[in-house]
């Protein structure tokens, strides 16, 4: 099965069905079925690929065309019928014809978005479902959730960059050394990108967040859960 790069525009006709999300390396992918009728007797469908990190079609990996059948419920019925295996080989395959490998702007950006959700929650806990019962005495648990949350801006921030200026400035920053998010090395790297952008970020001090976050909790935990469990910015 030969995939192709996304096209410019959709159809006003297609149609997105969700099928769940595809691991590739480090990094999660949303898979959509998107089918659309192509003539009066015949309907086209294909799979379209978005990381996590991203909420714009622009960042969307397709194969090509990969179902014709007579009616939409044909292909609906084919699509139920893919294992993950092959999921993955056309979403690899994807990858490879639109030039989206590892380390590009558009992967490099969610390869630290997954990073960073890691570190805030192996700093601060899964604490999304937690009473979070926290009193301002507790200073070794708010100074967590502090570090966690300046870790959630630099996520927030990388997202909304544009994914080639992301590449470039992690270039410059790292002044030519590339990350091998395989490697040993990579949270070495990726701590420089990260300190780096966090010294030019406008964070509020821990006293400031403290107060603000004991005395508006929900929020806080809103933002967490739209950010780490819902795969999107708040």
């Amino acid at each position: 099965m030969k995939a192709s790069p996304s096209p410019p525009y959709t159809t006003a006709s297609e149609r997105r069905r969700s099928v769940g999300f595809i691991e590739s390396g480090a990094e999660a992918w949303a898979c959509f079925l998107v089918t659309f009728r192509a003539t009066e007797a015949t309907w086209h469908g294909y799979l379209s690929f978005r990381p996590s990190h991203s909420e714009h079609r622009a960042d969307e990996v397709r194969t090509t065309d990969i179902f014709v059948e007579a009616s939409e419920g044909a292909i609906h019925e084919k699509a139920r019928g893919l294992g993950r295996p092959l999921l993955h080989g056309l979403l690899d395959s994807a990858l490879h014809t639109s030039g989206r490998h590892d380390g590009s702007p558009t992967h490099l950006r969610g390869q630290f978005r997954t990073l960073l959700n890691a570190n805030a929650v192996e700093i601060a806990g899964d604490w999304i479902d937690d009473p979070l019962d926290v009193t301002p005495h507790e200073l070794d648990r708010l100074r967590s959730l502090y570090e966690s949350y300046r870790i959630d801006q630099v996520c927030h921030f990388i997202s909304i960059v544009d994914p080639d200026d992301f590449g470039e400035a992690v270039d410059r920053i790292l002044e030519g050394e590339s990350i091998d998010f395989r490697a040993k090395d990579r949270v070495q790297f990726a701590r420089i990108v990260v300190d780096h952008i966090e010294a030019h970020l406008p964070l509020p001090d821990f006293e400031t967040w403290a107060r603000d976050f004991l005395a508006h909790p929900e929020v806080y935990r809103l933002y967490t859960h739209t950010l780490h469990r819902e795969g999107r910015l708040p």
